[in-house]
């Protein structure tokens, strides 16, 4: 399933688009990307708002 996490770094907002298998593990693998960020949500992705504003990808490393 497909997350969209935002948080703030650096006093800016932003969020990305997460693959996991749920909403815990999803901002874990954001808040490991970025350790300095606070995590301000976590939603389910919403395909027509999602295109609107497009995220940043996360990049995972296995």
């Amino acid at each position: 399933m497909r997350f969209t996490v935002g948080f703030k770094a650096k006093g800016k907002p932003e969020h990305v688009i997460v693959d996991a298998e749920d909403a815990l593990i999803a901002a874990q693998r954001v808040k490991a990307e970025h350790p300095d960020g606070h995590i301000m949500y976590v939603r389910p992705q919403n395909r027509r708002g999602d295109t609107r504003h497009p995220a940043l990808t996360l990049t995972v490393k296995h």
